[in-house]
């Protein structure tokens, strides 16, 4: 059995939130902007960046150097 927590798809949304589905079909809102102020997520402060967001087929990744935990997606994100 697969783990709940993997990212099956994201669609970034207005004010730097994620519009998450997980394995099993649950959708969920993690908003990033807590995490912007980070050094390896100040990139997403562009827009543009930001929107590139996307699914390994295990959690959201932006490029070769920003991605973020799944579990920590799962547990910190809302149900919708």
């Amino acid at each position: 059995m697969r783990p709940k927590w993997i990212v099956k798809s994201v669609e970034p949304l207005d004010d730097y939130k994620l519009l998450l589905t997980f394995e099993y079909g649950e959708k969920k809102v993690y908003d990033m902007k807590p995490l912007l102020s980070y050094k390896v997520f100040e990139p997403l402060k562009n827009k543009s960046i930001f929107n590139l967001a996307h699914t390994d087929g295990c959690t959201v990744v932006w490029n070769d150097d920003i991605d973020i935990d799944p579990e920590s997606l799962f547990e910190e994100s809302i149900p919708v």
